[in-house]
């Protein structure tokens, strides 16, 4: 695993819009994660909890305040370190699957590593190790299209799992499956915690996957608040 990282947040604000239609989706958060925990961002549809894990992630850029991946400022670090670090350091699980449906199962995996420019003969070990890992090495030269949804929901979390991350960023990562497969994913993302001691943040409405997190942080019009104040 890369070097476990603590993720900041200070005084966060994410406007969207300006003048009178301007909306903050984030209102002055602040926030620290530290390396190993396992996070449960929990609020109701419009409340800010994607948006915060897209900027925690580095995927969008606050209007104000911080987030600092260990000591250093995001804000300081130019798009290609943000780039590097984001291939190198995070994973990411999405509730849709973004997976290229004509093309195999090994390859949607090791895209990422494509991307870096990592050798065939590598990406492609590192690529059945990751699928071994969440048990579907016998699916490597299948087409994606010809899995279920919780066999792709497993590929993408292969694909996270590729570079080795110090952190998982998973959105509503059981929203498209039945319970008996949402459970299978969820059972495989915190064992992924608990056995690698990666970073697990998960955004989700489901109180059982955040009643297993180790802390859940509630969000209510773009504010954190109190367990009571919801």
């Amino acid at each position: 695993m890369n070097q476990p990282i603590m993720i900041t947040a200070k005084h966060v604000t994410k406007i969207y819009g300006k003048g009178e239609a301007a909306l903050a989706a984030l209102d002055d958060i602040d926030l620290a994660i530290k390396p190993g925990e396992s996070v449960a961002v929990i609020g109701k549809s419009g409340s800010g909890k994607s948006t915060l894990m897209h900027v925690l992630a580095l995927l969008d850029k606050p209007t104000e305040g911080s987030v600092l991946v260990g000591d250093n400022d995001a804000s300081s670090m130019s798009g290609r370190q943000l780039d590097l670090l984001r291939n190198k350091s995070y994973g990411f699980v999405f509730q849709q699957f973004f997976l290229n449906a004509n093309d195999t199962v090994l390859n949607n995996v090791i895209l990422p590593l494509k991307i870096a420019g990592v050798g065939r003969k590598e990406r492609n070990a590192r690529g059945i190790k990751a699928l071994k890992a969440v048990e579907l090495d016998d699916k490597t030269y299948s087409w994606a299209a010809d899995l279920s949804g919780g066999q792709k929901q497993r590929v993408c979390i292969a694909r996270a799992l590729i570079n080795d991350p110090s952190v998982i960023f998973a959105d509503e990562p059981t929203g498209n499956l039945d319970s008996h497969t949402g459970k299978i994913v969820e059972d495989l993302l915190f064992r992924l915690n608990k056995e690698l001691g990666i970073t697990l943040i998960i955004v989700t409405h489901d109180e059982d996957i955040a009643a297993r997190c180790s802390r859940q942080i509630h969000i209510k019009d773009g504010t954190l608040v109190k367990r009571g104040e919801i």
